[in-house]
């Protein structure tokens, strides 16, 4: 029985699939579920009173046990027995759901099967644009925006009407490099929903990469009062977006600073933040102060954030925060807390099958890299990560271009440490090609040029400060 005809346990999710349950309670709990999933939302929470309404709904205990996988393992495992207790009764929508979520939950996960699976379902199932999200999310760690990209091609003719979907469009574009057909994109999400908080991300991305620092700042200072009921991840990056702007720019350090502290960091004070989505962004902004030698500005607050990383429920949420705090740690002389991190590091690496550690082997080098980075062990970095290295080739730790950018920097600066001044140089240049408005690539040549004693120095000094100028 898979329940597809009786009319009296039956209801209809927002795009329109069947589901076994006659709690009306129980889908407009699922249906809250997917807008704050779609909407970046803090209160995802709200599955688990779907689940509540109807103990028998596999649709509401699958999704609940996803939502609690990284949270709470052995409550998941809960919801994923109660979903399989019911499993012969849900419709075969429910039943394409389940199959794809509980590869993701299981104790022996399997992020192959649960893309073939999801990938399956959105053939049948094509307006689940949850169940895009999360297909999204794992080729986003796999690193593959190219994937993504395809799938979103494949369901968008069942969903024009939906902005969320050119959100889910315009990223992976905007991760290939397409940026017109991005900014389009995005554009479009914003035509039918203003506030779509994707598609608001995604265009500031185009325009800070277009080097259109202070558009895209006005951008979304200009959209922030939407941003009140979005997660702590979403509303933290989309201030350190904001902040990676006025950085570029003529704009004193203090007004960065003040993003930090009182759009970032004032959201630990939060009942109902998520510590860990604050984190990456913290670091992340503060990284980047840091390469651009304001060390002193930001040293007292580094340390309080290396502080709370010595926590070890901090570790292992995400391989982007546990890179970037190693820095922090190794930086602040946490140096026994550093080497445990990164030995925790390898250590999970080790548990991993076959071919996730194929994926992740280059992230282990990186991981390892930093830390000396942040005992000033240059040489050994240069060492680690060899001649050829880019941080773009590192998306599988869980990072866009953007924040991605900040480990090519602190590449510039190791290399110009280590007196590798012609090398700088040559990748410098290289960027600058792509991206001639980025002030501090100026900066970098500029010193480079200083340093081979070079007459063109001061016209790279001079460029900087007249784009600085222009910005803010």
């Amino acid at each position: 029985m898979t329940g597809e005809v009786d009319e009296t346990t039956m209801r209809r999710v927002g795009w329109g699939y069947p589901v076994r349950t006659a709690s009306d309670a129980c889908i407009a709990a699922i249906e809250a579920y997917c807008e704050q999933v779609l909407t970046y939302g803090r209160d995802r929470a709200v599955i688990l009173s779907a689940a509540r309404r109807d103990p028998s709904c596999v649709l509401a205990n699958i999704l609940a046990a996803h939502f609690l996988a990284s949270k709470n393992p052995s409550e998941a495992s809960g919801f994923l027995r109660a979903a399989s207790v019911s499993f012969e009764n849900a419709t075969l929508y429910e039943r394409a759901v389940f199959g794809a979520i509980s590869c993701l939950v299981a104790d022996d996960k399997d992020e192959q099967l649960a893309l073939n699976r999801h990938l399956e379902l959105l053939k049948a199932f094509p307006k689940d644009l949850l169940s895009l999200k999360r297909v999204q999310v794992l080729y986003f760690y796999m690193g593959r925006p190219d994937l993504s990209l395809n799938i979103v091609q494949q369901v968008i003719v069942h969903n024009e009407d939906q902005s969320y979907i050119y959100g889910m469009l315009s990223f992976p574009l905007l991760e290939l490099g397409r940026m017109d057909e991005a900014a389009g994109a995005a554009r479009k999400g914003l035509s039918i929903n203003n506030q779509d908080l994707w598609s608001q991300h995604n265009l500031c991305h185009v325009l800070q990469y277009e080097c259109r620092f202070k558009e895209a700042a006005d951008f979304m200072e200009a959209c922030s009062s939407s941003w009140n009921s979005c997660s702590s991840f979403m509303l933290t990056h989309n201030w350190w977006h904001v902040a990676v702007c006025y950085l570029e720019g003529d704009s004193p350090l203090s007004k960065v600073l003040e993003i930090y502290d009182h759009y970032i960091w004032k959201e630990l004070q939060r009942t109902d933040a998520e510590p860990a989505e604050v984190y990456v962004n913290a670091l992340g902004l503060l990284l980047r102060i840091y390469v651009r030698g304001h060390v002193d500005d930001i040293a007292d607050r580094l340390k309080l954030l290396a502080n709370v990383l010595k926590d070890e429920s901090t570790w292992h949420v995400e391989w982007l925060i546990d890179i970037l705090a190693l820095w922090a740690l190794a930086w602040s002389k946490e140096t026994t807390k550093a080497a445990d991190l990164l030995e925790s590091i390898k250590s999970r690496f080790s548990v991993l099958g076959r071919k996730k550690q194929q994926l992740m082997q280059r992230a282990i080098l990186l991981a390892e890299a930093i830390y000396e980075y942040g005992r000033g062990n240059f040489h050994r970095v240069f060492d680690l990560l060899g001649p050829d290295y880019d941080a773009i080739d590192f998306k599988m730790i869980g990072a866009s271009d953007e924040q991605l950018d900040v480990l090519n920097e602190v590449w510039f600066i190791v290399l110009l440490n280590i007196g590798q001044i012609s090398k700088v140089i040559e990748l410098v240049t290289k960027q600058v090609s792509k991206r001639e408005g980025a002030p501090f690539l100026w900066r970098l040549l500029e010193r480079a040029y200083s340093m081979e004693g070079r007459p063109d120095a001061p016209l790279a000094g001079e460029k900087a400060k007249t784009l600085e100028a222009s910005y803010f």
